[in-house]
């Protein structure tokens, strides 16, 4: 058995920077046409000129590792309580940014600059409503009350909801989406909300990072949920509607920092994203729906054509081995593990 479908895009990707990129830029640049990268380096990609600069260290290093890819980045800026809106406006005109990324304060990796209070920014909001500028958002509340697999729920119904009836021309995308809390908010809403799903949330559960023992490689934010979730997003990704697209939120950190005593938030799943997706969505019963998911919800969502490349996966007899670690300096990045046998392979 094969399938054939457009060249996928992944619309949230952490590329870093530095030896980091060059090092896994290819696990993306050999897949994808193109990615929606993430703006939460340190400093903050905050400006169009830092943007612009970013984007094209990204693009040296396609060059330098894996040059007849034709991969695209698409940038983003980091929203903090200092942005000025005519700043987000131009670099929008521009084309030198496609989204803005609402962070908010100690989220995740990287998020220390976010924003702390969203009244703060309305007036960069309201002028992305009327510029039709996209809002990406990590969708979790960061209060210490709030018990670290509810604040998804909390998010949407303290933040995203009344940001929405006050401002309901904002088009927003509600990151890494991880409940069925998530999907169903998106499922209810016919205008401007979509959502991007993760290749590992759609695979592992809290099981995978807690039972015998903890898993740090299985460690992301938003941490993985009940059985229950991962199955009602599987059901939303397969299901063929327009507002669900990928977004693998691959996020590469080194094994020592994985691996410690305060191991860092993220997954690495570039290299293996779209054998995985083959298997959660044969599962599923609904291969024929992997190319929406994977290559045309999203650029409908963002106003691009389609990929006109097109990429091949076959199923085999054998299992296919997990990709090779990815060696950055005297360290390595380990690539996911889907827990389970995979037996699609990309040709």
């Amino acid at each position: 058995m094969q399938i054939t479908l457009k060249q996928p895009d992944d619309w949230h990707l952490h590329l870093r920077d530095d030896a980091m990129l060059k090092a896994v830029v290819a696990s993306s640049a050999q897949h994808f046409g193109r990615a929606l990268v993430m703006p939460n380096l340190v400093p903050p990609v905050t400006t169009a000129q830092a943007a612009r600069e970013y984007q094209s260290r990204i693009e040296q290093a396609v060059q330098a590792s894996l040059p007849e890819s034709g991969f695209k980045p698409l940038m983003t800026l980091y929203l903090t309580d200092t942005t000025v809106a005519d700043e987000v406006v131009q670099a929008a005109a521009e084309g030198t940014i496609l989204a803005v990324k609402l962070y908010p304060a100690g989220a995740t990796t990287n998020s220390a600059s976010g924003v702390t209070d969203l009244k703060k920014v309305m007036p960069v909001l309201e002028a992305m409503a009327h510029h039709d500028i996209v809002l990406c958002v990590h969708g979790e509340v960061t209060h210490a009350d709030v018990d670290i697999f509810d604040r998804e729920a909390r998010f949407i119904e303290t933040v995203l909801e009344p940001l929405r009836r006050e401002l309901p021309e904002l088009r927003v995308v509600m990151e890494h989406v991880t409940t069925r809390d998530g999907v169903d908010y998106v499922a209810a809403n016919e205008r401007n909300l979509a959502a991007t799903l993760t290749t590992h949330h759609l695979m592992i559960n809290r099981n995978h990072l807690l039972v015998g023992g903890i898993r740090p490689h299985y460690y992301c934010l938003p941490i993985a949920k009940r059985e229950e979730h991962r199955l009602a997003l599987v059901k939303a990704a397969t299901s063929g509607d327009q507002r669900y697209f990928l977004g693998t939120d691959s996020a590469p950190h080194t094994r020592s920092s994985k691996e410690s005593d305060c191991g860092c938030a993220g997954v690495f799943n570039a290299a293996n994203t779209m054998v995985c997706l083959a298997a959660v969505f044969e599962e599923a019963g609904a291969l024929d729906q992997l190319e929406a998911f994977a290559s045309l919800n999203g650029p409908n969502w963002y106003g691009l054509p389609p990929n006109s490349a097109s990429m091949t996966l076959r199923k085999s007899d054998s299992v296919t081995p997990l990709p090779q670690p990815v060696a950055v300096d005297d360290e390595w990045v380990m690539p996911f593990d889907p827990a389970r046998p995979i037996h699609w392979e990309v040709i």
